[in-house]
């Protein structure tokens, strides 16, 4: 018999699956999808897929659904081939960048400045983030799914704030990188900023809302939170740590090269980290616009899944893929 875990559920409770009905939801998306290109298919690890069920409270079509649209994205964006010298205007003033230091979980650490906005273009601002969460999990150690937000409100004021970027930053976030948020730090946010939260609250799902903490400095209950969660040698004075040494962009421009240089190698098959069995690589990939993915119904829960292949010509597949990017 196999152990049951438990999930968290988008509205915070919690529902059980046993192993074995996991992997079961996690084959059944394979075969809606279907095969795929080498790179969309190292994407969807069996770790991927159960995080989008995560997110969609392990409902199937949901989760399908929610995986299909960022398979779409990521073919047209191409997130994994943006490099430093494309956004290093964008970084700086240090407004994002990884630290060089984990939590006590292991986990990747993304600091934020709201305040060291540097440009006004929404798109250059969203590819930034894109790029800093690539590189985030692509600092993830193998066992780690999630990451940390650090974000620093010094020197914040209601100029650097901007509905649109936050929503297109919500939806990016929430839509194509499900389940990545271990905790979001806020630190220290001015008392203007809470009409502003409730604002952009309603963007973010109830699970998420749940991972933000709003630690204060003069507060020795949220000096608890950061205690438990980092090494405070390693942690910035910024955030009441004793490391002085601050953001360094030079420094900070080599580390990302050197990343930029281990990046193709970790979309390749040979990965560990996209270890999980995969399937064999297609001669052309199928049209993922051929499943209905427009229900709410759970397909497992009838156990039935329709997984007989898309009667389209070679010649339409591969119009309708490059039609995707």
């Amino acid at each position: 018999m196999s152990a049951t875990l438990k999930k968290s559920t988008s509205n915070g409770s919690e529902m059980s699956e046993t192993t074995e009905e996991q992997q079961a939801k996690i084959s059944e998306i394979r075969k809606l999808i279907g095969p795929l290109p080498e790179k969309l298919a190292i994407y969807c690890s069996d770790a991927a897929i159960e995080r989008y069920l995560r997110a969609r409270n392990w409902n199937v079509r949901k989760a399908t659904k929610m995986l299909k649209e960022t398979l779409k994205w990521r073919a047209e964006y191409k997130p994994e081939e943006i490099r430093w010298e494309e956004i290093a205007h964008e970084a700086e003033t240090g407004k994002i960048y990884r630290s060089n230091y984990v939590d006590k979980h292991g986990r990747t650490v993304l600091v934020m400045r709201p305040s060291c906005q540097n440009t006004k273009s929404t798109k250059g601002q969203i590819r930034y983030l894109v790029y800093c969460m690539e590189n985030a999990i692509l600092n993830l150690p193998p066992n780690k799914e999630q990451m940390d937000w650090l974000i620093d409100f010094n020197g914040f004021n209601m100029s650097h704030t901007s509905v649109k970027v936050t929503r297109e930053t919500a939806h990016v976030l929430q839509d194509h990188y499900p389940e990545r948020l271990g905790v979001a730090i806020l630190y220290n946010p001015p008392k203007f900023f809470e009409p502003f939260w409730k604002v952009v609250k309603p963007f973010l799902e109830p699970k998420t809302q749940n991972k933000v903490k709003f630690v204060y400095s003069d507060d020795p209950n949220s000096k608890k939170i950061m205690e438990d969660l980092f090494d405070m040698e390693k942690l910035e004075s910024a955030f009441g740590g004793n490391d002085d040494s601050g953001f360094d962009i030079s420094k900070y421009a080599e580390r990302m090269r050197e990343d930029d240089k281990r990046m193709p190698a970790f979309w390749t098959r040979e990965n560990p980290q996209s270890a999980a069995p995969l399937p064999p690589m297609p001669s052309l990939p199928v049209d993922l616009n051929s499943v209905d993915l427009n229900s709410d119904s759970n397909a497992s829960d009838n156990g039935k899944v329709d997984s007989s292949p898309s009667h389209h010509s070679d010649s339409e597949t591969l119009s309708q893929w490059k039609s995707l990017g």
